[in-house]
């Protein structure tokens, strides 16, 4: 069996894991088989980069190596933050908070099936096996990958900043990202953990996908709080200390930096340093404590509760029969609203782009706030910003036609249907209903209460430009049937639609802004318009041949 590098360099702390109750040997057998098995797996960022064209093609090949290669030119990123002066605790706030997004956006959207993976529970716990030793070789496991892509990501920044600043700041630079690696993964697996202790069933199912939300708004947000820690001066930026910059987590590994290399031993550095070392140690210490009850409560995964899928079953069927025509089309709106609410696989991916979605549209208004008041945002045209919630549409569409559970697609072919109308209207208005209209509905409200029921007609019109931009979403992509293909099975280069995808966004919001600024009541207009348009492209762009 083939022997990894990791596992070498993790047989130097064989006696430490022995120390705390791990039976190494047992924890390394299941990283090695894990790492394995992991060259069959597509990561998230070459999900759509490939496709195997050849079924006979090895697949010794861990497509996760060559991902690295990817994150090694977006750390290109980090080169001018590296490079662009002396103002340490600026420039490393931004550099450790690009890399702390990354880290937490892969783990939460790679690895959180691997967190909460319970398949291989039938064969591991029929051995001698404690779950202490599963729950350090999942936690190794994921360390390993979470090291590899952060010294990927860190690669380029950190040759720059040994050529500018030396081999002390490059050494600082090593360790910080350890410590920062070994905070993420385990701050991720203690939320997780503290949501196994007190829920169950399918509420438990469901609270940890809302905490996936909830983490993505937190980085993102957290990420704009970076810059708003700086009082911006000519082109220099002036660090004000304040209580709640105790908070940023990336200010504690940029502050070593401003005490090292400019001698500043101001309290609040001071205390920004210790919490760098101290907070991911004693993270880690109260891991290693609660470990033997992580896989226990994990396995609350399988219990079930039936009465609550019978509810949101009933409310199903009461919407497909409003918004549904044919027979058809109500039968694959159940289909797709069951498979987008009880398919892990699906949410684990998809749920995280709907905190984007529901933060996006705010970002920039933070600044707008700040400059001119909720007076001066509300006569403004700001509202536009909630076209950024159509940013999670490409990604929604395309992953519609993957599941886990493909091999079943089989029940297409047994259907008495000659072309997929039907089958695509039915899905993606169930898409609508579960994903996209929540998020709409709830940040229309917010929006109406910032901006006043002026903008009612422009949120129609932007939902009437979604449901157009859907279409042409589903159009530019691979076509497959809902829930048909295999995660990472895609056409090579299919994620690169997104990119033109957000540009036609643009236009379709361009377009709106120009008719209300040069034709007033023309907005009305437009509606009807864009109601005729969606009533044509819904009918004639799903007919297509089995």
């Amino acid at each position: 069996m083939k022997d990894f590098i990791v596992l070498k360099i993790l047989d130097i702390f064989k006696v430490f894991f022995q120390k705390i109750g791990i039976d190494y040997d047992v924890m390394r057998k299941i990283i090695q088989i894990k790492l394995i098995m992991d060259g069959r797996r597509v990561p998230t960022i070459m999900n759509n980069s490939r496709k195997r064209k050849n079924e006979n093609e090895s697949t010794d090949k861990n497509f996760f190596f060559i991902s690295l290669i990817i994150y090694f030119f977006i750390g290109i990123l980090l080169i001018p933050f590296m490079l662009m002066g002396t103002n340490y605790i600026f420039q490393m706030s931004i550099v450790f908070g690009i890399l702390i997004f990354f880290l937490m956006t892969t783990l939460i959207s790679d690895f959180s099936s691997v967190f909460l993976d319970i398949r291989d529970k039938n064969i591991i716990f029929s051995k001698p096996i404690e779950s202490k030793t599963l729950s350090a070789a999942k936690f190794i496991h994921i360390l390993f990958y979470m090291v590899s892509i952060s010294f990927s990501l860190s690669a380029l920044g950190a040759i720059s900043a040994l050529i500018k600043n030396g081999v002390v700041f490059f050494l600082i630079f090593l360790v910080e990202i350890a410590l920062v690696d070994i905070f993420v993964v385990v701050l991720t697996a203690l939320i997780y953990l503290f949501i196994l202790k007190f829920f169950d069933g399918e509420k438990l199912k469901d609270i940890i996908n809302y905490v996936q939300i909830i983490l993505t708004m937190v980085i993102t947000v957290g990420y704009q709080l970076i810059i708003r820690m700086f009082n911006i001066v000519g082109i220099n930026a002036v660090y004000s200390p304040k209580w709640w910059q105790y908070f940023i987590i990336p200010t504690w590994f940029a502050a070593p930096y401003e005490m090292v290399f400019k001698n500043n031993f101001n309290i609040n550095i001071v205390i920004l340093c210790a919490l760098a070392i101290i907070v991911p140690i004693i993270t880690i210490i109260i891991y290693i404590k609660f470990l033997p009850s992580f896989e226990r409560n994990l396995r609350k995964l399988d219990n079930n509760n039936a009465e609550s899928k019978k509810d949101n079953s009933k409310l199903t069927i009461k919407v497909s029969n409003v918004i549904c025509k044919s027979k058809v089309e109500k039968i694959f709106f159940k289909f797709c609203s069951d498979m987008i609410k009880n398919e892990r696989d699906f949410k684990l991916k998809v749920y995280p782009s709907l905190g984007f979605a529901i933060i996006f549209p705010f970002i920039f208004l933070f600044n707008e706030f700040q400059e001119r008041g909720l007076n001066g945002v509300a006569s403004s045209k700001l509202y536009f910003t909630i076209y950024f919630c159509a940013l999670m549409l490409p990604l929604v569409v395309m992953m519609l036609k993957y599941s886990a559970k493909y091999k079943g697609a089989w029940i297409y072919k047994a259907v008495p249907l000659s072309e997929t109308s039907d089958i695509y209207r039915g899905s993606f208005k169930a898409l609508l209903f579960n994903l996209v209209f929540p998020v709409y509905f709830i940040e229309s409200l917010i929006f109406i209460g910032i901006f006043g029921i002026r903008i009612f007609p422009d949120l129609i019109l932007i939902f009437l430009n979604m449901l157009f931009y859907m279409v042409i979403c589903f159009q530019f992509q691979k076509k497959a049937l809902p829930f048909s293909e295999p995660y990472g099975n895609s056409n090579q280069g299919e994620g690169l639609i997104i990119i033109p995808m957000m540009f036609l966004l643009g236009a379709l919001a361009g377009l709106h802004f120009f008719v209300i600024t040069i034709f007033g009541f023309g907005i009305y207009i437009y509606i009807v318009i864009m109601v005729l348009v969606n009533l044509l492209v819904w009918r004639n762009a799903f007919k297509l041949k089995f």
